[in-house]
């Protein structure tokens, strides 16, 4: 079951919906896809759109449908980590053992340590996961995951090469924490959600939007188990609450916006990272800012 929501720039309604109804009936031609909704900001208004499916012997999805967004959820911790450099909590080139309690030897590589931002742009050296949060991205206890996190060990200088990590984000929620002595769920509602009338957006699913969650399968169509990654990949969202996120991500006026955007990795020319943020400009080409990944079941892709 696919989201993807994008800002784009069609000439007409109708010939965005054309655009759109063509390229969701290619998709749907792959039997191991499920469904697909689409959300499109085109010249400051939402378009949405629904295709296949939710289950065997369901409907379309809806706008409330509940998907999981996996990896956009690290874009969250982004925009999280902006304000806290902004409101003057920490700096982005903060080892990282300044935020954390114990004795971390381990988080360094010939004197040089992992820094907040590397754990956002995927060369921190962070394994993908540990034992407090598997192999399938399923988080822990925070007891378990620092006791996990001793045993990390890098293989060259945080900053060098990328290699993706679901626990460098899950690290840097308990960062945010502690800076800010509230949970990763009250900082994202506190500075997001709310302020963006998210109200279809959730990292705990509520009794409300309970109905309107739906399940990821497999390609052989078997009910997959949700992962519920946290910082990482565990927030839910509708197609709606995504525009609005969209809405908010293009306003690089918005100083949080911009420092998301701003590459921390890579040339932005070939592939460049921020604040868990993709990006490209190539010559000749607009600036392109993206994300997307996969969970149990979902794909979701989200792109500027």
């Amino acid at each position: 079951i696919s989201l993807t929501c994008l800002y784009a720039s069609a000439q007409s309604v109708n010939q965005l919906d054309t655009a759109v109804t063509n390229a969701a009936n290619v998709f749907l031609k792959d039997t191991s896809r499920m469904a697909l909704s689409v959300g499109v900001y085109n010249h400051g208004k939402y378009h949405i759109y629904h295709f296949g499916k939710v289950d065997k012997g369901g409907g379309k999805p809806v706008d409330q449908s509940v998907y999981e967004i996996g990896s956009i959820t690290k874009t969250m911790t982004g925009s999280l980590l902006a304000h806290a450099v902004l409101e003057k909590k920490l700096k982005l080139e903060d080892d990282v053992r300044k935020y954390i309690d114990g004795d971390f030897p381990n988080l360094e590589y010939s004197g040089q340590p992992i820094r907040l931002f590397q754990l956002l742009n995927h060369s921190s050296g962070m394994p993908f996961s540990m034992a407090a949060d598997s192999t399938d991205g399923r988080v822990y206890s925070k007891e378990a995951f620092f006791k996990a996190l001793h045993f990390v060990k890098l293989d060259t200088v945080p900053g060098i090469k990328l290699s993706y990590s679901n626990s460098a984000a899950i690290l840097l929620a308990y960062v945010l924490e502690k800076v800010y002595k509230q949970s990763y769920e009250q900082l994202l509602n506190k500075y997001l959600l709310r302020p963006l009338g998210m109200k279809g957006t959730a990292l705990e699913i509520s009794e409300r939007m309970q109905k309107n969650v739906l399940k990821g399968f497999d390609g052989r169509g078997k009910t997959m188990v949700s992962t519920g990654s946290g910082a990482a990949g565990g927030v839910h969202s509708t197609v709606p609450d995504m525009l609005r996120y969209i809405n908010y991500e293009v306003n690089e006026k918005d100083s949080v916006v911009a420092l998301t955007h701003k590459p921390t990795w890579g040339q932005i020319q070939y592939y460049a990272m921020g604040l868990n943020w993709q990006m490209m400009h190539k010559a000749g080409t607009e600036r392109t800012v993206f994300q997307s990944r996969g969970t149990a079941g979902f794909s979701t892709c989200l792109i500027m």
